[in-house]
């Protein structure tokens, strides 16, 4: 699925179930559960309080609830989640904060990087 990705910007506040096809951006804060179809692009001041459920994602900042991706995760240094994570791959940088159980769905290990640009700068790259 591809198309422009919806946009929640920084300073706005969301409450209530998300579920769109394509992929989300989030620079806020969002109360409820979610389900992207593309993906997830959570950035360094934004917080998400449920669960939530994407093709691929990248966290930069914070996670209350359970995150299950069907594809790569990638998990900035900013990072902090609160709740279970699940992906086929994950790649995680010194310093993210997990506080939960991680379980990787594929056959790779995870994969640990030093984050070469500063938080919320772009995708980390392994």
């Amino acid at each position: 699925m591809s198309g422009t990705p919806s946009v929640l910007s920084a300073g706005s506040r969301m409450h209530g179930d998300i579920e769109t096809e394509g992929g989300l951006m989030i620079g806020g804060h969002v109360i409820g559960d979610g389900r992207i179809g593309g993906e997830l692009a959570i950035g360094p001041a934004a917080h998400w309080e449920g669960n939530v459920y994407a093709q691929s994602a990248v966290v930069a900042g914070k996670v209350t609830g359970s995150i299950v991706v069907s594809g790569k995760i990638e998990i900035a240094a900013s990072a902090v989640i609160r709740g279970r994570v699940s992906a086929r791959t994950i790649a995680m940088a010194r310093g993210a904060t997990v506080e939960g159980e991680v379980a990787v769905t594929g056959t790779e290990p995870i994969v640990e990087f030093e984050e070469r640009r500063g938080a919320g700068t772009g995708t980390p790259k392994p």
